[in-house]
C-alpha cells in the first residue's frame, strides 16, 4: 500500500456534484459496499481527465460523523488514493469521525491514525447504525471493526 501525500499527475480532488451520483453509486456497487446513504452531497471524488476514480463521504451525525463509501476503482488502487481521500476527509471533518471496516482494512487505517474504539464507547447516534455490524460479526466471522480517526482532533468529544 503507498501512503501518499500527493495525487497522481492529472487527477483531481473536488467536491461531488448532482450529476456524479450515478458514478458514485457504481463504484459502491462494485466494491460491494452499503449502497444506501449514498448522498453526494456528502462525498469527494478523485477524478482523472473527467472520469470518477475514486470516492468517498463523511455522513453526518449528531455530534461525529461517519467516514464511508471510501471506493478506489480496481485499476488505480495501491496508488495512495484511498489513503489521500481519507486524509483529506478527516482534515474537513467538522466532528470526531468513526469507519466501521471488515478485519482486513483495519492496518490501513490504523496506518493512517484510526485507532480501534469499543462499541459502548461510540456516540449513541452511531451505536445506533453500528448495531447490526457488530450483530453480524458476532453471529458470522466478518470480523468487523470500528476505529476513530485521530482521537486528539476532538478531545472533549
Amino acid at each position: 500500500m503507498v501512503a501518499s501525500k500527493s495525487l497522481p499527475p492529472g487527477c483531481i480532488l473536488r467536491p461531488a456534484r448532482s450529476e456524479d451520483l450515478g458514478r458514485i453509486r457504481k463504484l459502491v456497487f462494485q466494491a460491494k459496499l452499503d449502497p444506501t446513504q449514498l448522498h453526494w452531497e456528502n462525498f469527494f471524488v478523485i477524478e482523472l481527465e473527467d472520469k470518477i476514480i475514486a470516492c468517498g463521504q463523511l455522513r453526518q451525525f449528531s455530534r461525529c460523523q461517519e467516514l464511508g463509501s471510501l471506493v478506489v476503482e480496481k485499476s488505480w488502487r495501491d496508488r495512495g488514493l484511498g489513503s489521500y481521500l481519507v486524509r483529506h476527509l478527516v482534515e474537513e471533518a467538522t466532528a470526531p469521525v468513526y469507519v466501521e471496516c471488515m478485519g482486513w482494512l483495519v492496518d490501513f487505517y490504523e496506518q493512517l491514525g484510526f485507532v480501534k474504539i469499543a462499541w459502548e464507547n461510540l456516540p449513541k447516534p452511531l451505536k445506533i447504525k453500528f448495531f447490526l455490524g457488530q450483530l453480524g460479526s458476532k453471529v458470522l466471522p466478518l470480523g468487523v471493526t470500528i476505529l476513530q480517526a485521530n482521537p486528539l482532533k476532538f478531545p472533549h468529544s
